[in-house]
């Protein structure tokens, strides 16, 4: 009867018993978070991202003639901005599918740290084709230089793969929640360091681009020049094509920029104090670049596009041999 007493006393306080009715029931795991348009987002995004630069990988690997420095690029470009896919559709996995842990969280970054990491660095090397096809356009695109690619671009994956693996070796904030930076639980001296490597290959990656429009002018004006002792029928590049790649250069530019450089800014500047709405503002940004580089970049190649159309439509298009040209990317 005491033992009753003391067990309804504790049921009616509200209190939970020493020894619970059902062990099973207290020892349960938490419950997922509940899902959120962010959720959602995220998980979408994510599979979009994935899907398209599969295709595009999928595309150029499954393509002999595919094979230029500048294709090897794209692959490279479109399996890191793959690999930013997989890792949104995990962390969602995690957060919202699965009992979160310490591990999904390094692995979640680590695998975002390198794709983040190779998909930059990609286009700093789709900048720099571009300008060794213009300003090298006779020795450009043999088999030495698809060689120095090929290792260029292993360099750049065993460079990436050491700095995602940097979490997971023990640079992370878990257990000191004072070290964190505004992307948890990546220490604030580690992203300082990435952000500045990434300031770093925007930098070098505009000066590129200012090279490549120093060289175009070169070209016009040597084209301007034998219009002068050339007939007057041979064709020349139109004023309006000429705006027209100037504009696609603005755009790519812009796009570059915009999604880059707020995140790498902020990385700098922001602490684990700082309000995490504008961490997602500018993370969001980086990572939809992966959404939008298999647009600006693969998808704009005449023989990607070839390829793919033969492949929907194979009675329609006729699949032939045609020579690519690296500045049209």
């Amino acid at each position: 009867p005491l033992w009753g007493a003391r067990f309804l006393f504790l049921c009616s306080s509200g209190l939970e018993p020493f020894f619970p009715l059902d062990p099973q029931e207290s020892f349960s795991p938490p419950e997922a978070p509940p899902l959120t348009v962010w959720g959602v987002a995220l998980c979408v995004s994510g599979t979009l991202i994935a899907t398209e630069n599969a295709i595009v990988v999928t595309t150029i690997l499954a393509t002999p003639s595919l094979r230029a420095p500048v294709f090897l690029l794209l692959a490279s470009l479109g399996l890191a901005d793959l690999l930013a896919g997989v890792a949104l559709i995990l962390h969602f996995l995690f957060r919202y599918c699965v009992k979160p842990n310490d591990w999904s969280e390094l692995l979640t970054s680590g695998l975002l740290v390198t794709s983040l990491t190779t998909s930059l660095c990609s286009l700093m090397g789709v900048a720099l084709d571009r300008y060794l096809s213009l300003s090298h356009a006779l020795t450009y695109g043999s088999g030495q230089s698809r060689r120095r690619a090929a290792t260029l671009l292993l360099l750049v994956w065993l460079g990436a793969c050491v700095i995602g693996a940097g979490p997971a070796m023990g640079w992370h904030c878990l257990e000191d929640p004072n070290s964190c930076s505004v992307a948890r639980p990546l220490t604030r001296t580690y992203l300082s360091l990435l952000c500045g490597g990434f300031l770093m290959v925007v930098i070098v990656t505009l000066q590129l681009y200012a090279g490549i429009c120093r060289v175009a002018r070169r070209h016009a004006h040597a084209i301007a020049t034998q219009r002068h002792f050339l007939p007057t029928n041979q064709p020349y590049p139109s004023r309006h094509s000429s705006g027209k790649g100037f504009s696609r250069l603005i755009l790519v530019l812009s796009v570059f920029v915009g999604c880059w450089m707020p995140f790498s800014l902020w990385g700098l500047l922001g602490d684990a104090s700082s309000p995490p709405l504008y961490t997602y503002a500018t993370l969001v940004p980086a990572a939809g670049s992966s959404l939008l580089n298999p647009i600006l970049y693969s998808l704009r190649n005449k023989d990607i596009r070839k390829v793919l159309l033969h492949a929907c439509c194979p009675h329609r298009f006729s699949h032939s041999t045609q020579t690519h040209y690296p500045v049209d990317v």
